[in-house]
């Protein structure tokens, strides 16, 4: 289940300003040095979306409207007792903001519009006090409310909801236009110009564009201009960081190809808000829920790409699970354990464990444990040497540990102290790390997850001198795709080969 076994594999506009021009980026991409050099970057921990009031004013928008529409309700002679007039419309308030909320009426959006909401807002209003009559006649038949008040009612909390949300929008517009966000374009070819021409000239959007992340191939002959062209994706990753860009307008959908969803995670990753910038309004956006309520971006047909949710709790359960199951393995795995180290210490002499640094959650470097299969020359070939199967250094205890895998029992420790999981991308030395980050895109978001013993792709044979790309792409679907189950059948999986002896190495 180990990865450091083998060879290392060899990487496989409109408007009428000149926005839409662009020049190639000239962010200077600098190796890494001093004595750290071999440590990789730490990962991004994800952060939460900096939004300019976020939801809060337009749930305070709903309450109020719901609130005073009883109250009003309520003098009016309408049915209501006066008295209860205020906790009703306390009450009333939540159901109101839930209704609101289901039909995704506190979704980002670019272009909002109260009196395009108003159609939305007086269908709930309507099932609100629609269901409050009906409660009401229930309870009590002198209560009834008439058509009259009922109708006074839709049409006054309506009115009142699209009011305040009216204030919100006019708000956030004036505050958009003051204190712009950073934004990069991701996209091919004019498509993307368009786009960022679009922001560039109507500053009442909030986007203040500052750069293009090209996913294909440069426009031929392009002018130079204010944005850079980002080509790379250690590019993009400098340009998010030094311009502090908040939101990423890509203008296909994300899983067009590999380079553009890596780019998905690297936002997430900065904790970036993503749109899809779609003219025809026909993208089915894979693993990621879509906002529907129609948006506009200058004409652009323009929709907020909603990821999945944190799924705490699952998160938790895993760790939970990821204790038990270890340390009760480690219980269980004690004679054998004791066993190989007594061969270890025979065969090879002085120190039976091997401790070397690896990166673990968010770029977070740990020591992980391992039987001794061989004895590297000098801390720096440790760090830095992939090392090989058929090492003549390598011992035939060292040979048969390293084939069945035992010399990973050590690493229950590492899960127990919450250092790894059971199961997780397989954590590798910073050495390494730096460097298939800037050759593969997406290797970097592996380490959004707790590392493992095993994974996905060791299960599919990923190991040893196999591709990292492939491995990443694994581990990346892992993330994505990751649920309770599909441990529990990656576990299954490992437990039915784990004693097994491989030629290769492993």
């Amino acid at each position: 289940m180990t990865m450091d076994s083998a060879h290392a594999p060899h990487p496989g506009r409109g408007g009428n300003r000149p926005a839409t021009a662009v020049r190639r980026s000239v962010l200077p991409i600098h190796p890494p040095r001093g004595p750290r050099a071999d440590q990789a970057r730490p990962a991004v921990r994800p952060q939460r979306v900096r939004r300019h009031g976020g939801a809060a004013p337009l749930v305070t928008a709903d309450a109020l409207a719901a609130v005073l529409a009883t109250a009003v309700t309520a003098g009016a002679g309408a049915g209501l007792p006066l008295g209860a007039a205020a906790p009703l419309g306390v009450l009333l308030a939540v159901p109101a903001v839930a209704l609101a909320a289901q039909g995704g009426l506190y979704r980002p959006r670019l272009a909002p519009s109260a009196l395009f909401e108003l159609p939305a807002l007086a269908g709930r209003a309507a099932v609100l006090w629609c269901a409050v009559a009906a409660v009401a006649a229930a309870a009590d038949p002198a209560a009834v409310l008439g058509w009259g008040a009922l109708l006074t009612a839709v049409c006054l909390q309506t009115v009142l909801a699209c009011a305040g949300r009216g204030a919100v929008h006019l708000l956030r517009r004036r505050a958009a236009v003051r204190r712009p966000r950073s934004a990069l374009v991701v996209g091919p070819g004019t498509g993307a110009g368009a786009v960022a021409a679009a922001l560039h000239v109507r500053p009442e959007y909030g986007l203040r564009p500052v750069g293009l992340a090209d996913t294909g191939t440069a426009p031929a002959g392009a002018e130079p201009g204010a944005l850079p062209l980002l080509a790379t994706h250690e590019d993009v990753r400098r340009a998010v960081i030094q311009n502090s860009v908040r939101d990423a307008v890509f203008t296909r959908p994300p899983e067009a190809d590999e380079r553009t969803a890596s780019l998905v995670r690297l936002f997430h990753d900065h904790g970036c808000r993503l749109w899809l910038a779609d003219p025809a309004g026909t993208a089915k956006i894979t693993g990621m829920r879509v906002a529907h309520p129609a948006d506009q971006l200058w004409g652009f047909a323009v929709q907020p790409l909603l990821p999945r949710p944190a799924r705490t709790a699952e998160r938790w359960v895993k760790r939970a699970v990821d204790t038990v199951l270890a340390a009760l393995a480690l219980l269980a795995a004690a004679p054998v354990m004791g066993l190989c180290a007594l061969a270890v210490r025979l065969s090879d002499g002085p120190g039976v464990i091997f401790r070397q640094e690896r990166v673990g959650l968010y770029g977070r470097p740990f020591t992980l444990l391992k039987f001794r299969t061989l004895r590297p020359a000098n801390e720096h070939e440790s760090a830095t040497r992939w090392t090989v199967a058929n090492d003549h250094r390598m011992s035939t205890v060292g040979s048969l540990l390293r084939k069945s895998s035992l010399d990973e029992l050590p690493q229950l420790w590492n899960v127990v102290r919450g250092d790894m999981s059971l199961v997780g991308p397989r954590p590798e030395r910073p050495f390494f790390v730096a460097k298939f980050s800037s050759l593969h895109p997406g290797y970097e978001a592996r380490h959004r997850m707790p590392v493992g013993i095993t994974g996905l792709a060791q299960i599919n044979g990923l190991r040893g001198d196999t591709s990292i790309e492939d491995r990443a792409r694994f581990d990346n679907h892992y993330i994505d795709t990751w649920s309770l189950w599909q441990d529990l059948w990656i576990l299954t999986r490992t437990a039915a080969s784990f004693f097994r002896f491989r030629l290769g190495g492993s």
